[in-house]
């Protein structure tokens, strides 16, 4: 199998374009299409300038995703002091995961002389959670703890960094599942949130200034292509799953679309390009709800953060742990 551009070996072939690519041209496609969906998003305003620079935090984690994003904007931006970056990484507390993970992040940031900070749940929070996984007093999945408690904390230390923008490294794949998870549970509200979440596709978006504007440049790019990217450029990815993810309707989401995919190239990207459409009809079906919602959000009498009840999630989660 030849590479279509230059008549190298192929890697990869793409069946929902046709495409054969060796590594170089697989790279050059992966690259090409974060820095469109930068343009397409306007990540990037035109009053942005190297003495009034935009700032974006990038959640690092080490894994695949965000290791590829944090590379291809500090190789993009490198000579373009228009764009501050700030990698943040969030240690959770896993034994035997998360450190080499955050090696990874230490060793690609030292490489990019890219800012790097991270912070914990122990110290933040005062949990770890393999302390959490043992007590579990709301009876939850693991998951549903530490996506609440990273969120936060994702949220405070971009608008702590003053971040005009919180980037993650969400792909094709995630945001596929995510999009199907929403419509098989008929959540038409989590659809709106998916519209106010987008910077780009929608140019009648008014962001409030009460959160950081999140954007995900990967989002158009497989997960498989991810992956390659990361070996073709021997980037320091740790690819180990969390030893406590029991995601499992996510993981059947996964399958049955990894299967789709497979007889049906392209339906990952059938399935975004509708459910951006449902995303903005949802929004304005619910945009005088959300009006009124917003008008009731007050600051958590815990902590502080932005909620509609009178304790945030997270805060109140922790208090469950702390009786548990």
């Amino acid at each position: 199998m030849e590479c279509d551009k230059c008549g190298r070996d192929a890697v990869h072939h793409a069946a929902y374009s046709g495409a054969h690519l060796c590594g170089d041209h697989l790279c050059a496609s992966v690259e090409r299409r974060v820095r469109r969906r930068v343009r397409e998003d306007s990540l990037l305003p035109d009053d942005a300038t190297p003495e009034d620079p935009e700032r974006w935090v990038i959640g690092l984690s080490g894994g695949k995703d965000s290791v590829v994003l944090t590379q291809i904007l500090a190789e993009t931006f490198e000579q373009d002091r228009r764009v501050e970056i700030v990698a943040l990484s969030i240690h959770e507390g896993i034994e035997g995961y998360r450190d080499e993970s955050l090696t990874a992040s230490e060793r690609l940031t030292d490489d990019l002389d890219v800012v790097h900070e991270t912070v914990g749940y122990a110290e933040e929070f005062g949990v770890r959670m393999d302390d959490v996984v043992e007590d579990d007093p709301e009876n939850m999945a693991p998951c549903a703890y530490c996506g609440v408690f990273r969120r936060d904390l994702l949220e405070a230390y971009a608008e702590k960094h003053d971040a005009d923008k919180l980037l993650t490294g969400h792909n094709l794949d995630d945001e596929a599942q995510t999009a199907l998870m929403n419509v098989f549970e008929g959540d038409v509200r989590q659809m709106a949130k998916h519209f106010d979440a987008s910077l780009g596709p929608f140019p009648e978006r008014n962001p409030t200034d009460r959160f950081v504007p999140r954007a995900k440049p990967l989002r158009d790019v497989p997960e498989k292509e991810v992956a390659l990217y990361a070996h073709v450029r021997d980037l320091p990815a740790h690819i180990t799953e969390c030893p406590h993810a029991s995601e499992a309707y996510r993981g059947e989401i996964r399958d049955l679309l990894l299967e789709f995919e497979e007889r049906h190239p392209g339906v990952r990207h059938s399935i975004m390009s509708g459910y951006e459409e449902l995303a903005a009809l949802a929004a304005e079906r619910h945009r005088g709800e959300d009006s009124e919602t917003d008008e009731a959000l007050s600051p958590c009498v815990e902590c502080g953060s932005t909620t509609a009840n009178e304790v945030c999630r997270k805060c109140s989660l922790l208090a469950s742990l702390e009786a548990a």
